[in-house]
């Protein structure tokens, strides 16, 4: 596999990792001890915080900010514009206004994880002290305030679940946020996999 290509306008700090095959393109900038795996895709203007983990084969478009304490497993893709949160109530100074708070970790930065396969739609804002589940999708423009289970389709202001994605990628099923159904067998009319919907949560039978 070919080593990494790095443009030449890119900041990369020290103590940065990144696997062979990743392409890093115009103007990102990837902070101190940041991990990227293999065959990465990192968009022009992108800004990557240190100490952030990024797994294998992700694709992250233009204008993206990942801040620190953001864990981002393998398959993911993220889309162009979405911005990352780390603290619920930030604050610039102590209450006197007289210093600056530090931009270091602190027991106010909360982590996010968005597990493999995940998507998230072109200019989304994602909260923190939560999880984007397996192969779930989050629609364009949306505001993650909470969890997204696996293989759920969300979104909105807050977001919310409206439908049920395959790992393919295609739409299984769509209902209303407020009417999610007790239970159904879903099969992908694409690539045949089967999944079991039961109380919100599915479900993804092995393949035959």
């Amino acid at each position: 596999m070919s080593p990494p290509r790095i443009h030449s306008t890119a900041i990369i700090e020290e103590n940065v990792t990144l696997g062979s095959g990743t392409s890093v393109w115009d103007n990102v900038h990837i902070r101190r001890d940041a991990s990227i795996g293999e065959e990465c895709i990192i968009g022009e203007k992108t800004y990557i915080a240190y100490g952030v983990k990024i797994g294998h084969r992700v694709k992250i478009n233009a204008f993206v900010y990942i801040c620190n304490a953001v864990t981002i497993e393998d398959g993911v893709m993220i889309s162009a514009g979405t911005i990352f949160t780390n603290d619920r109530f930030p604050r610039a100074t102590t209450p006197d206004l007289k210093k600056l708070r530090s931009s270091d970790p602190d027991e106010h930065t909360l982590p996010t994880l968005v597990r493999e396969g995940a998507t998230i739609g072109a200019g989304c804002t994602i909260g923190n002290n939560l999880v984007i589940g397996r192969f779930a999708m989050v629609g364009m423009g949306s505001l993650v305030t909470k969890a997204i289970p696996d293989f759920v389709l969300a979104m909105g202001h807050p977001a919310a679940p409206v439908g049920v994605i395959c790992r393919c990628g295609q739409l299984l099923l769509r209902f209303d946020a407020k009417a999610i159904p007790e239970r159904q067998e879903l099969i992908c009319a694409s690539c045949a996999r089967i999944y079991d919907l039961q109380g919100g949560v599915v479900t993804e039978r092995p393949l035959i």
